[in-house]
């Protein structure tokens, strides 16, 4: 990659996305607008290579389904290349200092996508590439996710400005990134938990009762929502913790009783893969309000749109 490429994109400086709060609402939106767009040429097989001669380079250490197709295939679409690291695959598995993986592979590539553990690990990163860094999942947060939901619901139901979504389970990335997106974007989010899995007031900050309102009863979360989602009792790295979070999680299924107490018009989100009869019953993921298999293909849609602004700009 030659300097003048280094830490600029077409349009101005360098940009990530490794959490929610790094784009402006503004630009949320015109993300948003630029999805509508590319998935529309997409449904009409028109095609949109705006990336044409650019490479990707994704690094997994966290397994990943819709992660790697949506990025995979959306490159392509854009007209560009994928590289495919994984901790097994590269030096990052013989502990290479993930300063030293950025300073190299961003040589090299326009952009990377990193799905992996702490969140410190992927800001580590960023601040020694030379290339935008794209965060694909965390522990801590999932902003790719959101703003699919995000993009989903507006398909179905217009602007999520002034509604309500109901999280039912663990406070993990997703509920946060839903907390960023509700402060960014003018929406409510109802939570609701069962003790020892709540949000931490440490990381939530200040926020006031028109942007957060928690819930000990999942019921109450759910009563008057327009889209209620959850996510499996156990994020990845939590596996021992399987039975005890059964248990404890058991009143917080999404079920039809559930989905009752919300708006007549919700829908249902859930990120995948999903545990029927756990955090979800099978009549309302296979039912008529649920909308998860439009919400995992615009992962990609978002994600182009949020490829190409990072490269390009605004176009």
């Amino acid at each position: 990659m030659s300097d003048a490429k280094q830490n600029t994109v077409q349009n101005g400086p360098l940009r990530h996305f490794l959490q929610f709060r790094d784009f402006s609402r503004e630009e949320i939106e015109y993300l948003l607008d630029r999805a509508r767009l590319i998935k529309d040429k997409f449904k009409r097989y028109q095609p949109h290579h705006t990336l044409h001669d650019r490479t990707l380079a994704m690094v997994f250490e966290k397994a990943s389904t819709r992660t790697r197709v949506s990025f995979e295939a959306g490159m392509y679409q854009l007209g560009g290349s994928v590289i495919h690291l994984t901790s097994s695959n590269s030096q990052l598995g013989r502990s290479e200092p993930i300063e030293d993986t950025a300073r190299v592979v961003s040589r090299m590539v326009d952009l990377v996508m990193i799905r992996t553990f702490e969140q410190t690990r992927i800001e580590r990163f960023a601040a020694h590439s030379r290339v935008p860094v794209i965060n694909g999942l965390t522990n801590e947060y999932h902003p790719c996710q959101i703003l699919a939901d995000i993009f989903t619901y507006i398909e179905y139901r217009g602007s999520i400005e002034g509604k309500t979504v109901a999280w039912i389970g663990d406070a993990n990335n997703m509920a946060y990134t839903w907390l960023q997106a509700a402060e960014i974007l003018g929406f409510t989010l109802h939570v609701s938990g069962p003790e020892g899995y709540r949000l931490d007031p440490k990381l939530t900050g200040q926020v006031g009762p028109n942007v957060l309102r928690e819930f000990d009863d999942p019921m109450e979360a759910a009563r008057g929502a327009h889209l209620v989602t959850t996510d499996v009792w156990t994020s990845m790295g939590f596996e021992a913790e399987n039975e005890e979070r059964r248990k404890a999680f058991a009143d917080w299924c999404v079920d039809a009783d559930m989905m009752a107490q919300a708006d007549p018009e919700a829908i249902f989100m859930h990120c995948l893969p999903a545990h029927r009869g756990e955090e979800v019953s099978g009549d309302v993921i296979d039912g008529p309000q649920s909308v998860v298999w439009d919400e995992a293909e615009n992962r990609m849609h978002v994600q182009k749109a949020l490829m190409e602004f990072l490269l390009l700009g605004k176009q």
